[in-house]
């Protein structure tokens, strides 16, 4: 039997079980498989393990994503997630590559997909507390949020949980260093039915301007030498 012989469930079923790659290259082979790779059913989960991936055409966004995850575990991460100001030159211009890639990606998921429930972003360095207001805003139904190592959120995203985050049952800030205790004290306060994490954050040095560190290395060498 050949494949195109097959029901469309059966299709859909086994197409579920392919990578993205695999499904578009399928998808190319005939109309058949073309209207199964463009059927909404299969594309309520979506896994990325770099940012390079989401600017590829091998899957749709659309009212069906239900579950989204961009995980980024790459030497590269450390470089996205350094202060500006100490960055070279290099380290600079590579950032500047990719410095709206996730962040324009999240935009048109709240644009296409107000059914998400669940987002987890890991080493995303460049998504910024403005974009996690407006997925909260536009994904009404969002129940978990797991933010991990991206260093620009603040307690501005905490705030906006308690805003806009009425659905919101679970929430992950571990590793965001600008996060304070006072910011998740407030979230504990105005949402006790969300469950929330945050190993290491309020505990980790927050980002600060060169003169203000300066300063504070100065304070804590006189209170050495006393």
């Amino acid at each position: 039997m050949h494949i195109t012989q097959l029901n469309r469930e059966c299709l859909l079923h086994l197409f579920s079980f392919l990578d993205k790659n695999t499904r578009k290259n399928l998808a190319k082979t005939c109309h058949k498989l073309l209207e199964v790779f463009q059927d909404p059913l299969l594309w309520s989960l979506l896994n990325f393990h770099s940012p390079v991936e989401l600017k590829k055409d091998n899957f749709l966004l659309g009212p069906a994503l239900k579950h989204l995850s961009i995980c980024w575990y790459s030497e590269r991460v450390k470089v996205c997630n350094i202060e500006d100001w100490r960055k070279n030159s290099f380290q600079k211009d590579f950032c500047k590559r990719h410095e709206n890639t996730v962040s324009d990606f999240l935009l048109d998921v709240c644009n296409r997909c107000p059914n998400l429930l669940s987002l987890t972003l890991s080493g995303c360095g460049h998504v910024t507390d403005d974009c996690i207001l407006e997925l909260l805003k536009n994904c009404p139904n969002l129940k978990s949020l797991k933010l991990e190592n991206c260093v620009q959120i603040t307690d501005h995203t905490l705030e906006a949980v308690t805003l806009h985050g009425a659905s919101l049952r679970m929430l992950h800030v571990d590793f965001c260093r600008n996060v304070t205790q006072a910011g998740l004290e407030r979230v504990r306060e105005k949402c006790p039915s969300v469950m929330l994490r945050a190993e290491r954050s309020a505990n980790m040095i927050p980002d600060s301007k060169p003169e203000k560190k300066l300063m504070l290395e100065k304070a804590s060498r006189k209170v050495v030498q006393l």
